[in-house]
């Protein structure tokens, strides 16, 4: 991107919460790192740090900037950005990846070894059992395929829901309730929408409640189980619990939903590029990190200034809301060589910022990319060519938060 197509993004207030900026984001991002690596927004008790030294100078710095979701950007009713207090919605907004240490290590040690270490290989044969009925859904659909609503969306929320432990069948609510959570943090919403959106969240929150109470009669060895022994010894209360059942169905459901759909669309928009990896398997898994890397599923993350301080030379009073943009970061061409483009042999290829970093690096990582390996492998395996459909382009979910597709019609020829 060359400065003089950046120059075109304006810089103020309004620009934050401008749908057709978010629709394509990557203008705004080339002018904030040349010009304003950390710009605080006029007005507004924000900032928005866009490079990736910065980013990673913030992420350090656990005494000067909090990872608790106490303020999220909202619309006021005269179209302007205001800021929202996420007290309004209740407790549970700081829990794993919104807790600050020592809270944050005591919830991550009790789901880490469930999510990673016991389950996520023993999981593979159940992911592939989803793709295939997925995967009869579209095949059903004929020659165009809706893929974001057919395979996309549904894969992770059924993965998440067996990794929690929640009935199979309630598979479509689970979707709706991980998909929901990112909608609460679009940004383009009032303050009154915001609390509709919270509400219809409840419902989420009193089904884990329930199911975190049946668990605790007979612990199995899924999520809720592990919660349910963690309380039972003292180690989480039940908040706790259940607003770190709440962040893995977001997080993961969300996260692997824009994976998939993201990395799938970048091969049916470029036919070389799809070529190129179905005429060799290896590839897939570095393909993976630069489609993250690329799109990644989440813009940036918030962050609370504790103390007044600086970063990048610009003060940050106490209070200040800051926004890190992990999807700027990945495209500074600071730290990636071609930042733009797929390389597929790029080396490091883990260093960029998708899944956050240190201490709050996603612990569903790991599973997020076995379920998109999984999903291209079979859709390569079982179609010989597919495409962007020319008369229905794919639609981006309306949010400053997360970069998903929420329509991706594929013209497909099935194998």
């Amino acid at each position: 991107m060359n400065a003089t197509a950046s120059s075109v993004v304006p810089l103020e207030p309004r620009t934050i919460i401008d749908p057709e900026v978010w629709a394509d984001p990557y203008p705004l991002y080339e002018r904030l790192r040349r010009e304003h690596p950390v710009w605080l927004v006029p007005g507004l008790d924000m900032a928005f740090v866009a490079t990736h030294e910065l980013i990673v100078d913030a992420l350090r710095r656990i005494d000067d900037f909090s990872n608790h979701l106490d303020v999220l950007l909202a619309t006021g009713d005269d179209g302007n950005p205001v800021l929202f207090r996420t007290d309004e919605f209740g407790e549970g907004t700081t829990t794993l990846a919104t807790a600050d240490p020592p809270e944050h290590t005591v919830h991550r040690s009790v789901v880490f070894p469930e999510l990673v270490a016991r389950r996520m290989e023993a999981m593979r044969a159940e992911i592939e059992s989803f793709i295939d009925e997925q995967f009869a859904a579209a095949r059903s659909q004929g020659t165009r395929v809706e893929w974001a609503n057919t395979v996309a969306h549904p894969v992770p929320a059924r993965v998440i829901g067996r990794l929690i432990g929640l009935p199979d069948e309630s598979w479509p609510d689970v979707m709706d309730w991980a998909l929901q959570g990112g909608r609460l943090l679009a940004g383009f919403h009032t303050r009154e929408t915001m609390n509709a959106i919270s509400q219809d969240n409840s419902s989420s929150s009193r089904f884990l409640y329930t199911k975190l109470a049946e668990a605790g009669n007979n612990p199995g060895d899924d999520l809720l189980g592990v919660c349910a022994k963690a309380m039972a010894n003292g180690d989480i209360s039940r908040g706790e619990a259940i607003g770190t059942l709440t962040v893995l169905l977001g997080a993961g459901g969300e996260s692997t939903a824009s994976l998939i759909g993201n990395a799938v669309r970048m091969l049916a928009d470029d036919p070389a590029l799809q070529e190129q990896i179905r005429t060799d398997h290896s590839l897939l898994e570095n393909f993976i990190e630069e489609a993250v890397r690329l799109e990644s599923p989440f813009r940036g993350h918030y962050r609370q200034v504790k103390r007044d301080c600086e970063l990048g030379g610009v003060t940050l009073p106490a209070g200040t809301t800051v926004f890190l943009l992990w999807s700027s970061a990945n495209r500074d061409p600071a730290e990636f060589d071609r930042p733009d483009e797929v390389v597929l042999d790029r080396r490091i290829s883990r260093s960029h910022l998708a899944f956050g970093r240190s201490i709050h690096h996603c612990v569903g990582a790991p599973l997020a990319r076995l379920e998109t390996l999984c999903s291209l492998e079979r859709l390569l395996q079982d179609t010989s060519w597919f495409s962007l459909a020319d008369d229905d382009p794919p639609r981006w979910e309306k949010s400053m938060f997360v970069r998903r597709h929420d329509h991706l019609p594929l013209d497909v020829t099935w194998n």
